[in-house]
């Protein structure tokens, strides 16, 4: 697939000031990216490395054009005032616009995102819509699955793996659209039918450095949103409500809004309710627990109806949906306890999870936690004290250190612990302590392993991925036991 370099920027502003309209054949930003002659590259300046300063050997390299922010001296250079944003729109228009063909859904915020896609996207499905998904999990086409690396993929990847949506026949795609993705430019031109913000709690600090620079990066989904879908609930949605001119309705448990909830009755295996909205009352039934995924669950009624779908038949489907991985997701013993996996990563996260499962609990609540290396380490004494405040007994241990020490780590995390009566045990190694877990679990316990949730790998020094999968090791300490 060739393109001359004026069809490429034609919806573009750019004044070339090139002789001759050559032919592209490729556009990338990585200079690792192996392309043969006549590609365009699209010097971007990051944290740790400025593409400008590879720009001459990547013409050396074979590319036709190169689109900076600065005069390099370079024949078949054009200068544009900022490259980051500008190639997420050169990807767009390399793959013929595929978002154009799509009806999009972006959900952004700390907590909720994988669950309200997800369960968005199987409502789709089972009306015969085809649709897509982008997110921390999985991305899907369809029924087809497709591993990915980050929540919003990079711009190249993201335009390419719409266009093969677009040509897969979906109608739809539901998006998890994160805070440095947005910050980032990534999503280009993307255009969304609908943005849905669930909340926000302290995560990403490292990344944004205070928690208003993170919402802000969160509220550039309302400038590219032809409507928008708000929870109250969450005291940054209301500021957002009043500060945003997209037209919005929300949703909430707690506050006057669109969408609400009576009569709520929770359990370990789900929730109950009343769904009051759109000028009706209907009856909820949804196999995920958590006060949390009440809220999560009229996210979805909300987004399908504003779609267009009828609001009794969206809610039938609800309840006819199964969990979603790693999130709430019971491992199963066979035996008198109850192990749960769940990605909670975050203060606010981990104390919603464990709340969740104190209703109907008949035994102890015990937490097995770390945090990750390399990430936020203001959270670590919060995700202590959460931890401390809602379960009976807590297991600190590893996440994915990545070039931390992990022991370090966990002195951040224990500082969390200081003045609280809630005994815990210290076991580095993730495995060990997972296995030291089951092995000392008393009837009727609910043992809830966080912070890895769908993950199925461990990250340690020197960016060493290894294979790593809870169910799996849950699955050994059973057998020894067994044994």
């Amino acid at each position: 697939m060739d393109m001359r370099l004026s069809e490429l920027i034609k919806e573009l502003d750019i004044d070339t000031r090139l002789d001759g309209d050559m032919l592209i054949t490729g556009v990338t930003s990585d200079t690792r990216t192996k392309l043969g002659e006549g590609f365009a590259f699209v010097c971007i300046k990051g944290g740790t490395f400025d593409g400008h300063n590879a720009a001459a050997d990547m013409v050396s390299r074979g590319a036709a054009v190169v689109f900076c922010e600065r005069d390099l001296g370079l024949e078949n250079q054009i200068i544009v005032e900022d490259t980051r944003g500008l190639f997420p729109h050169l990807c767009a228009a390399w793959f013929g616009h595929p978002e154009r063909e799509l009806t999009m859904i972006g959900v952004t915020g700390t907590n909720g995102k994988t669950t309200i896609t997800t369960v968005l996207k199987k409502v789709l499905m089972s009306f015969g819509k085809k649709s897509g998904l982008i997110g921390t999990c999985q991305n899907e086409i369809g029924d087809e699955i497709i591993p990915t690396a980050r929540t919003t993929p990079e711009p190249y990847d993201l335009f390419e793996l719409l266009r093969r949506m677009a040509d897969a026949k979906c109608e739809y795609v539901v998006m998890e659209v994160s805070s440095q993705g947005l910050e980032q430019k990534r999503t280009g031109p993307c255009r969304f039918a609908i943005g849905a913000f669930t909340n926000l709690t302290q995560d990403h600090l490292d990344v944004h450095g205070t928690i208003e620079n993170y919402y802000q990066a969160k509220k550039l989904l309302f400038s590219i949103c032809d409507r928008a879908l708000i929870n109250i609930d969450d005291e940054y949605g209301r500021r957002y409500l009043s500060e945003i001119t997209v037209p919005a309705e929300t949703y909430a448990i707690e506050n006057k809004a669109d969408w609400t909830a009576e009569d709520i009755t929770l359990g370990a295996s789900g929730v109950k309710y009343m769904c009051i909205g759109n000028g009706s009352r209907h009856n909820v039934s949804f196999a995920m627990p958590g006060l949390f995924n009440v809220s999560n669950s009229m996210a979805v009624i909300a987004c399908a109806v504003a779609l267009g779908f009828d609001e009794k038949k969206v809610i039938t489907a609800l309840g006819s949906m199964t969990g979603v991985r790693g999130r709430a997701e019971v491992i199963p013993t066979g035996l008198d306890f109850t192990v749960i996996c769940d990605y909670a990563h975050t203060p606010d996260a981990l104390k919603n999870v464990l709340k969740a499962m104190k209703y109907g609990a008949k035994g102890k609540i015990k937490c097995l936690f770390g945090c990750g290396g390399n990430r936020d380490n203001k959270k670590r004494p919060l995700m202590a004290k959460a931890a401390a405040e809602n379960a009976d007994f807590l297991i600190v241990t590893s996440d994915n250190p990545r070039n931390e020490d992990p022991d370090a780590i966990i002195d951040e995390i224990l500082t969390g612990l200081e003045g609280s009566s809630t005994p815990y045990i210290r076991i580095t190694d993730r495995r060990e302590a997972i296995k030291w877990a089951i092995r000392n679990a008393e009837k009727d316990d609910i043992i809830v392993l966080a912070g890895k949730g769908h993950e199925d790998y461990q990250i340690l020094a020197g960016g060493v991925k290894i294979h790593f999968d809870e169910r799996e090791v849950v699955a050994e300490a059973l057998e020894e036991i067994r044994k």
